[in-house]
């Protein structure tokens, strides 16, 4: 039995899902030659594929090629258009696009206001967006919360919480349904701004309004906490989540130990990190590096020493992080023996020595007056390509580190990149860069965000 136009169709959906224009192309082809007329659906896939894939000017020719052939536009058609011009920051041309679909009789449903509504925000045109959400409700069309989520998250970018506020407060008169995430995004908006009481209230009006939060949300609430160095208050959302039986991921686990190594409460980081471990939590090289150079902070280098001993007795992975807040902390002391012991023992695991190894080395032995050793650890240096920084460099750890990471996360967060955001969060973690703690909430308020638009959103554009 010869294939149909539905297996055809099936067909070319895989091969653009894959980025495969050409061949999608071709088996199109391969249908007309077979008299296999391709329908709207066959030009939806093909058109939504080229955006994807190839720009703007492909799209654009298929849809030509479309209307010759004598195909109409259907409302899915017009929708993809609009999508793909909204995601180019073309939002002038895609409410051109809005117009010519109506021109055509063919009117807006729910998914072309959305667009055009979240277009207009991320364009900055609040006002334009306001006015599709009403135009929305005038037409009868029931609205939906991920359109509502959109315009509350960029009042928030811009901080402007007390408009983000009124809409929520406005939001029930007009149909909408608030959610966690409407929520999540306002208080991570709040915590943004340093507003760590009113994120609190915003948590306790949402428990009020009956919506239960999940585990996302309590990570997200403990974490903000955290950052915002309210650390008991993190921790006492953290005993209410363990009394509903659920489990915070590592991830909030470590930034709650880094909260008290931060206030100098090494001590109770021990004892929470121990409490966690009673509780399935399993450290990871990152805990370790946050637990080590807290001890080192707080001046109680043989404890760090200890620590240190029993992760290498029970062949516990170190990484240069871990040898690197050592050798700081015991040249801060004079100890440059103990350095020089430090790096044989690192170079003997195969961990390459950085400036991060060598800095403060250089730095002490300069401080000392031993001048033509400084000079041979700053050749060593200088061999590896990197930066000479003769200055304190476990601040540089917290500081320089800290930066680079933090800006290069927060651009693409910006950028709405984040899964590359991600990426490089977890290469932080690894080296146990500790980022500023508005690149946490960018990466929270991101994914908050997402989280229940992305398989909605999916849905939509198969349609």
């Amino acid at each position: 039995m010869l294939p149909d136009v539905w297996t055809y169709n099936t067909l070319v959906r895989g091969l653009c899902d894959e980025g495969k224009i050409d061949e999608a192309i071709r088996v199109r082809d391969e249908m007309v030659v077979l008299k296999l007329m391709p329908d709207v659906v066959t030009y939806n896939t093909l058109i939504d594929g080229s955006f994807k894939w190839c720009g703007s000017v492909e799209g654009f020719r298929l849809i030509e090629e479309m209307r010759l052939r004598g195909v109409e536009m259907n409302v899915v058609t017009h929708n993809i258009v609009v999508k793909w011009l909204c995601k180019e920051g073309k939002i002038d041309e895609a409410s051109e696009a809005v117009v010519r679909m109506v021109e055509s009789e063919i009117y807006p449903d729910r998914f072309t206001y959305n667009t055009m509504i979240n277009g207009y925000c991320k364009a900055g045109k609040l006002g334009e967006a306001f006015k599709m959400m009403d135009e929305m409700a005038k037409k009868g069309l029931k609205p939906d919360v991920f359109t509502l989520n959109s315009v509350l998250h960029t009042l928030c970018m811009e901080k402007k919480l007390e408009e983000a506020y009124e809409l929520i407060v406005q939001a029930g008169k007009r149909g909408y349904i608030l959610d966690e995430v409407t929520y999540g995004t306002l208080i991570m908006g709040h915590f943004k701004a340093e507003q760590g009481d009113k994120a609190l209230k915003l948590w306790e009006e949402m428990k009020g309004r009956g919506i239960i939060p999940s585990v996302v949300t309590y990570n997200t609430l403990i974490r903000g906490l955290c950052l915002s160095r309210k650390i008991d208050e993190a921790v006492d959302k953290l005993n209410e989540l363990l009394e509903k039986g659920l489990v915070p991921d590592e991830a909030t686990c470590n930034i709650i130990i880094h909260g008290y190594c931060w206030e100098g409460m090494v001590e109770k980081a021990f004892q929470f990190h121990n409490k966690m471990v009673g509780k399935s939590f399993k450290p990871d090289i990152f805990t370790r590096n946050i637990l080590l150079r807290g001890l080192c902070r707080e001046g109680m280098l043989e404890k760090a020493f200890k620590l240190f001993n029993s992760l290498v007795s029970k062949e516990v992975s170190v990484d240069v992080v871990t040898y690197n807040t050592l050798i700081s902390a015991v040249c801060k002391e004079g100890r440059l023996e103990e350095a020089f012991d430090l790096i044989t023992e690192m170079e003997g695991k195969k961990l390459e020595p950085d400036r991060y190894t060598y800095n403060p080395i250089v730095d002490a032995l300069t401080h000392a007056g031993r001048t033509e050793e400084a000079e041979k650890f700053m050749s060593k240096l200088l061999q590896t390509g990197q930066d000479v920084k003769t200055h304190d460099t476990s601040e540089e750890l917290d500081a320089s580190g800290d930066i680079i990471y933090s800006e290069k996360i927060s651009d693409l967060c910006t950028q709405g990149k984040y899964k590359e955001a991600m990426k490089l969060f977890q290469e932080s973690e690894q080296k146990g860069v500790g980022l500023n703690k508005f690149t946490y909430i960018k990466l929270m308020d991101g994914f908050l965000k997402r989280r229940k638009s992305i398989s909605k959103v999916a849905t939509k554009l198969k349609q």
